[in-house]
Formats: C-alpha cells, sequence, structure tokens
C-alpha cells in the first residue's frame, strides 16, 4: 500500500487541506469577534454555510456517480481556491456579508470534495488494506487539526488575521496541484446512468434497504455523534466542576493522542475480529463511556473517559468507513457519501442544540446516563435485528 503513489497523494492531500482549513477557522472566529458582538448572530453566520452544504449534498451525490471522480476533486479544490478571495473582500471591506458568501462557497465545495474522496479510497488500494488507509487518512486529519490550530493560534498573536487565510490560499493551492497527480482507473458509468435515466439521489433508499447492514451502521453513527456533538460543552462543564481551566487542554491532548493510536491499531484488530462484530463492541463502549460522565466529577475518571473515548473513535470511524466501501454499491459511492455527510451535519446540529438544553434542565451526569442508556438501547436493538433476521456479519 505505501507504495502506491496515490495513497500517499490522499494522505497528504488531506493534511494540507486540514491545515487550510483551521487556518481559516480561526481566521473567521477572530474576522468575528470584532464585527459581530452577539454570540447567537455567529452561531447563525456559520450555520449559513452547513445549510448551503446540506442543499446541495443530493446534486453533488449525482455528479460524483456520472463523472469522472478525479474531476470533481479538482473543481472542489479550485472552488476552495476561490472562496478564498471573497474573504479577501470581506477583510478589506469590514463587510459580514463577503465571508457568508465565503462560508457557502467553501461549504459547497466541501460537499463536493468529501463524497468525492471518499468514494476514491476504495479505487487506489485492495480490500483488504481499505481498513488501514481509512485509519491513516483519519490520523491526518487529526494532526492537521492539531498543527493547524495551534500554528493559526500563534501566528494571530504576531501577525495580522489576513495572514492566515494567505496561509489557508496556499494549502488549497498546494491541494488543487496535488490533485492532478492522482491516477485513477475510473470505471466508464457516466453515459450508462444517461442511457438508463438512473443517477437519482432517491435511489440511496432502496439501496439501503437492500443493504440492511449498511444502514444499520448508518443509524449506529449516531452513537459517536452524540458525544462529538457535545464534546466542547462537556469538556467545558468539566472544568466548571473542577475549577480548572487547564484540565480542558489535558482532556484534548489524551483524546487526540488515544484517537490517533486506535486509526492505527484498528488494522490489527480487523485481522482478528470481523468487521461487523468490532463495529458492536465498539458502540458497546461507546454506550458505557457516555455512562461514565456520571462519575466525571472525578478527575481520573474524566481523563479516563475521554482517553477510552478516544481510542475507541479512532477505531471506531475506519471501520465504518470500510464497511460502507466494501457494501455500498461502487455506483452509488457518490450519493451514499454525500447523503451521509449530509446526516452527519445535521445530526450534529441537533445534538449541539439537545446538549446545551440537556445541560440545563438535568445536568451533566444525568444527561451521560440518558445518552448511554440510548446507546446500549440502540446497539442491543441491531444487535437482536441481525440475530433474529439471521443476516450475514461476515465482512
Amino acid at each position: 500500500m505505501w507504495r502506491n503513489k496515490n495513497v500517499w497523494i490522499v494522505l497528504i492531500g488531506e493534511f494540507v487541506v486540514g491545515l487550510g482549513l483551521w487556518a481559516g477557522i480561526i481566521g473567521n472566529l477572530a474576522f468575528m469577534q470584532e464585527l459581530v458582538p452577539s454570540d447567537f448572530h455567529k452561531s447563525l453566520i456559520l450555520a449559513v454555510g452547513m445549510i448551503a452544504g446540506v442543499a446541495v449534498g443530493p446534486l453533488a451525490g449525482r455528479i460524483i456517480d456520472s463523472t469522472s471522480k478525479k474531476k470533481v476533486l479538482v473543481i472542489a479544490s479550485a472552488g476552495r481556491v476561490v472562496s478564498v478571495l471573497f474573504m479577501f473582500i470581506a477583510l478589506a471591506t469590514n463587510s459580514v456579508l463577503w465571508m457568508i458568501l465565503f462560508l457557502i462557497s467553501l461549504q459547497i465545495a466541501a460537499s463536493f470534495y468529501m463524497p468525492a474522496l471518499q468514494a476514491v479510497v476504495p479505487m487506489i488500494v485492495k480490500d483488504k488494506d481499505l481498513i488501514a488507509l481509512n485509519g491513516w487518512h483519519m490520523n491526518a486529519r487529526t494532526v492537521s487539526r492539531i498543527v493547524g490550530t495551534a500554528a493559526a493560534g500563534l501566528l494571530l498573536s504576531y501577525f495580522d488575521v489576513k495572514w492566515l487565510y494567505i496561509i489557508s490560499m496556499i494549502m488549497y493551492l498546494a491541494m488543487f496541484a496535488i490533485t492532478f497527480n492522482l491516477n485513477l482507473q475510473e470505471q466508464q458509468t457516466p453515459s450508462t446512468i444517461k442511457e438508463k435515466g438512473k443517477g437519482s439521489f432517491k435511489e440511496v433508499y432502496p439501496m439501503l434497504k437492500e443493504q440492511p447492514v449498511v444502514l444499520m451502521t448508518l443509524v449506529l453513527m449516531v452513537i459517536p455523534t452524540l458525544f462529538l456533538g457535545s464534546f466542547n460543552l462537556v469538556i467545558m462543564k468539566i472544568t466548571e466542576i473542577h475549577q480548572s481551566q487547564s484540565l480542558s487542554g489535558l482532556i484534548y491532548a489524551i483524546e487526540g493522542i488515544a484517537f490517533m493510536f486506535g486509526a492505527v491499531v484498528v488494522k490489527y484488530l480487523n485481522t482478528t475480529f470481523k468487521t461487523v462484530t468490532m463495529l458492536f463492541a465498539l458502540v458497546y463502549c461507546m454506550g458505557a463511556m457516555e455512562l461514565m460522565l456520571y462519575v466525571a466529577d472525578v478527575k481520573l475518571f474524566a481523563l479516563m473517559t475521554f482517553g477510552i473515548f478516544g481510542l475507541v473513535l479512532g477505531c471506531f470511524y475506519p471501520t465504518t468507513m470500510t464497511i460502507f466501501q466494501r457494501q455500498v454499491p461502487k455506483e452509488f459511492h457518490g450519493r451514499f457519501f454525500a447523503f451521509r455527510n449530509m446526516l452527519d451535519q445535521i445530526l450534529f446540529q441537533v445534538v449541539l442544540l439537545s446538549t446545551g438544553a440537556l445541560l440545563d434542565f438535568i445536568g451533566l451526569q444525568w444527561m451521560g446516563i440518558v445518552f448511554g442508556v440510548f446507546s446500549l438501547s440502540l446497539s442491543t436493538y441491531f444487535l437482536l435485528e441481525l440475530r433474529r433476521r439471521k443476516i450475514n456479519m461476515a465482512i
């Protein structure tokens, strides 16, 4: 796998894009800090980009399945470069409107780029290497987040915010150049789709009914989203309980390191256990970690909870991605991954809002109980359904 040029292009590209993305995110927050006093208005501005991404999801899925995936990646990379130009205008004019245009165009580009990249991964490695590449891909994204946020924060202390967007532009230009070097053996499906009149986004739903393991995995992804969507709010609450701001940095560090370790060891676990068997072990463990929030007032248990969660999550995402890439027919990859990204964005926002309400009404400990019981019940339901319907779990 490591002798494959395409593998290095995907991993280096993910790291480079992540640096540009996080430089832009830190820049966005700094820009809004000066011009938008209301936190609610800030959240609305950021939500506009997400809504735009969800809106173009069906179109992105159809285009990815009906044309060259490399072409989609190249055009989406160019779209990222163009989007940063809107932000330079925003900086020059102190205009929030231009920033909104930047967020919309950037999210639209991402809505094409991410599903296309997820569809490309099974095209560049053998089936046995899928879980390893998915794990390293997640690590490249995690390292870019850590390095990107740290570097952007440091630069912002010494330089004007425009330099963050200059760095972001450079990273996106580098990704645009790197993408041209992809060498894909793509099946000639576009003409077939056009001749038969297929390619509708609605075709994803009957496909999911025909692939019960895929549908089950898609629903089970609610469980980590409960933790991820509430992540920052929960950490803020834990730091309040312990009256220690330094604790938040320690939690983030432990979770991030554990996540990267999990994304590496998942390859070796996969050689011992069946993929779907691993999936259920991981979701049960996540449910248990949500229950552990009940004792988050004990510092050691709080650190253990996030450390184990990071490790499990590092195993979980490569596992689920491998299930999707193997079980979803290749002619549906673009539409399916676009659909999945839409669900992720919507669900994340719902969990975020629900967490805020639950923390206000019942507190952190009982919220952990609610999340844990729900997660364990959902996991048990699907496990019993698989056995009752005698669905083949040998993936």
